[in-house]
């Protein structure tokens, strides 16, 4: 390979960049160990973990030295090696066209990757809870004021989508959802465009944002969004540090080879204070960037400093704990709003890439040279409206596309396929609708007209389109459909069927199997990380495989409120066989959970004794909290979460991220396990005979529920069952004497 002056010193360069924020951040470190040290009557109190903090900086610094210095070596070898090369043959030029060859027609299909002026495509990720939907409600108001503001200056009163906004609560706006909004997470992706005018008023920008949840269970819905975007902010608690989901979605973006920027949140709050001045969150950063195997320029990530809850952000650390330190005000004027990430994204993340077949020029195209190109769009979001028939959101990467036009489906091509796609057979459709995504609402283009870059919703597109398929024009064709990224395996899996129990058809309206299996048939439509299949042990159930129980459990929920009635079996995790060695493997997880240090010996006694985790590593910090790592079984941690509430009084927060499948550990053990309350009376619960059962354990039915026997209706406090009658009413006869 060739390498020339100029990138050689663009390495060099990011080396030298990196060395700089090592110094700055020791500089930190050594002015928060100084104060430390004499902030009580000039006696040291200087703590080894601080110590330990500082001489890993030095360490990243020096390691930054020796990288500088071998970027030089190699610079010089390489240009010997291509001395040697053109004594020997001739050095072809390289170009960016992606040549993809079929070998078995010998036939060449190219394209030219080119970029869209003026648009951008972000995604917005990060751990759970660490702020991603409210930052994106900072943004939304952000551009909605600089429209306004615009078209204020320009006289225009035709543009009130600015209005309109401004009169929307933008309270947590992305989690539209009903469930989402009861729960307080986010459970789907969702894309909203932003018309941004820079503070100068003289560029209009397009800013394609995306909000994805922060919970291990929904990762496929990263998974599915990420091939969109040319870039993530990546959100992280300033208190906190990076957690398990962090350390995912980091991989999954470094991978794709986009490029990231870091917003350092919540640094308003009272712990965040200490670990910005020390730098212990970003030399965290630092080494989970490398860690991951992020290349230099990704390494050269901008970091921002603020608070989405209070409206401000900033570059300067300074300025941000001098804001923290002033009770979330900035007195002297020298931050700025949320605008300043907006200016980030424009400067850090690069245009979108377009397909450009046949010339290969490098001149700049118009929007009106789109319309010669053929149009290519992926969906990562289907749906059904009554109105306007099957939906899709999805990017497109060629050409253009207007109502009324003619599409036709190509199927997505596994890896291992080898075969070419056979365009002709496709399903096809006309186009009747064409719209953007502003807030939560769906909105008409104007004019309607979407172009190669553009994250659009299309109408009228061919039934049987899904996830992950391609539209293209049925006139002119893209040779094959696009690449997505691949999907993590599911982890456990469920039997649904209908509910043929003593109480069945009481709650829910719609009762039969088929139309459940139906149900969770059109779940995987969206919903790309879950799998059905048919029973093959009872033809009247389906099997369920999806990510966590908690992903099952929203699904269930989901299913109740729209009137579904039926059974689910217990989950079960899903094994499979190492080709090579024959051997049983299971899924293992990592398991990061935040406790009192007074209830960590109990975390740690309940997750490596039967249920076969161990313990990789344990950090406390100075409030009296512990951060716990584990590896261990998916297996072991079905059911962990309320025995751990329980035994921690709600203190511990946990956290788990799928790692790979290992060796089968063998059978968990059941000595620490609860038994169950049976019910063996047919009945509506009492009030009297619930009072009397309550010290036994804890109950999952209230007075006046319908119970049967057999039914489970607790937790016994012990192991082993034990039988109990929940309808047992106080006698009416007794007489006081």
């Amino acid at each position: 390979m060739l390498f020339s002056n100029l990138a050689v010193s663009k390495v060099v360069a990011a080396q030298l960049n990196r060395l700089t924020r090592c110094e700055h951040i020791a500089k930190r470190s050594c002015s928060a160990l100084t104060s430390n040290a004499f902030g009580r009557g000039g006696q040291s109190s200087i703590q080894s973990p601080a110590t330990a903090r500082l001489s890993h900086v030095s360490g990243l610094a020096s390691k930054s030295i020796v990288s500088v210095s071998q970027s030089h070596t190699n610079h010089s070898r390489r240009q010997r090696e291509f001395a040697l090369l053109n004594n020997s043959c001739t050095a072809q030029p390289f170009s960016s066209a992606a040549t993809e060859i079929d070998h078995d027609d010998d036939t060449t299909t190219s394209y030219t990757i080119k970029r869209r002026q003026g648009v951008r495509n972000v995604a917005i990720v990060a751990h759970v809870d660490h702020g991603k939907t409210t930052l994106v409600d900072e943004l939304l108001k952000v551009a909605a004021a600089s429209s306004s503001k615009a078209a204020a200056a320009g006289g225009d009163n035709n543009n009130n989508n600015s209005a309109d906004d401004a009169e929307v609560d933008l309270n947590r706006l992305m989690d539209s959802g009903d469930l989402e909004k009861e729960r307080g997470i986010t459970i789907t992706s969702k894309v909203t465009r932003l018309d941004y005018t820079t503070n100068d008023g003289k560029e209009d920008y397009i800013i394609n944002v995306v909000d994805t949840p922060g919970h291990a269970d929904f990762a496929g819905e990263v998974d599915r969004i990420l091939g969109t975007v040319d870039g993530v902010v990546l959100v992280v608690d300033a208190g906190e540090g990076p957690k398990s989901q962090t350390k995912y979605v980091l991989s999954c973006a470094l991978n794709l080879g986009l490029k990231p920027i870091v917003v350092l949140n919540k640094a308003d709050r009272e712990e965040s204070l200490g670990r910005l001045e020390g730098g212990e969150t970003e030399l965290e950063l630092m080494d989970l960037f490398e860690a991951l195997g992020a290349d230099d320029n990704q390494m050269e990530y901008r970091t921002l400093y603020g608070s989405a809850r209070g409206g401000w952000i900033t570059e300067d650390v300074d300025v941000a704990l001098k804001i923290a330190s002033d009770g979330g005000v900035d007195k002297d004027g020298a931050s700025s709003n949320m605008s300043g990430l907006l200016n980030a994204i424009l400067e850090e993340i690069p245009e979108p890439p377009l397909h450009w077949y046949g010339e290969s020029s490098d001149d700049e195209k118009n929007l009106s040279d789109y319309a010669d190109q053929p149009f290519s769009m992926t969906a990562t979001t289907v749906g059904m409206d009554p109105y306007l028939g099957r939906t899709c959101t999805g990017r497109i990467y060629s050409g253009q596309i207007k109502i009324g036009e003619a599409v036709t489906l190509l199927k997505r091509q596994s890896g291992s396929d080898s075969e070419a796609v056979n365009n002709s057979n496709g399903p096809s459709s006309s186009v009747t609708g064409l719209f953007a995504n502003r807030g939560v609402s769906r909105v008409s283009l104007e004019p309607a007209v979407a172009y190669a870059g553009d994250i659009v919703t299309l109408a009228g597109i061919p039934e049987t389109m899904k996830v992950g398929d391609t539209l293209t024009s049925t006139d002119n064709q893209v040779p094959n459909a696009i690449d997505t990224p691949p999907l993590a395996p599911p982890t456990l899996s469920c039997l649904f069927g209908a509910n043929n129990g003593p109480l069945a058809g009481r709650e829910g309206t719609i009762v039969a199997s088929s139309r459940v299996r139906a149900r969770l048939i059109n779940e995987t439509d969206n919903n790309v990380t879950l799998t059905v299949e048919l029973c093959e042990a009872d033809a009247e159930k389906t099997v369920v495989f999806g990510r966590g129980e908690l992903q099952i459990g929203i699904l269930v929920e989901q299913m109740r409120r729209e009137g579904y009635e039926m059974i689910i079996t217990p989950p079960q995790i899903i094994t499979s066989t190492c080709p090579t060695t024959g051997q049983k493997l299971e899924p293992y997880e990592e398991v990061v959970v935040d406790v009192d240090t007074e209830y960590s010996g109990t975390v740690v006694n309940a997750l490596t004794g039967s249920r076969k985790g161990v313990l990789v590593e344990m950090v406390d910090d100075a409030q009296g909290k512990a951060r716990l790592k584990f590896e261990i079984p998916s297996r072991g941690l079905l059911g962990f979460g309320p025995e751990v509430a329980t035994a921690t009084r709600g203190t511990a927060v946990m956290h788990h991220m799928y790692l790979e499948d290992r060796e089968y550990a063998g059978p968990i053990g059941q000595g620490s396990d609860r038994g169950k309350l049976v019910c063996n009376e047919m009945g509506k619960a009492t009030l009297f005979a619930l009072e009397s059962l309550q010290a036994r354990g804890t109950l999952f039915v209230a007075p006046g529920e319908m119970v049967y026997p057999g039914m489970v209706i607790g937790e016994n406090a012990k192991s082993g069952d034990l039988e109990v009658n929940p309808v047992r009413a106080k006698a009416t006869n007794n007489m006081r004497t």
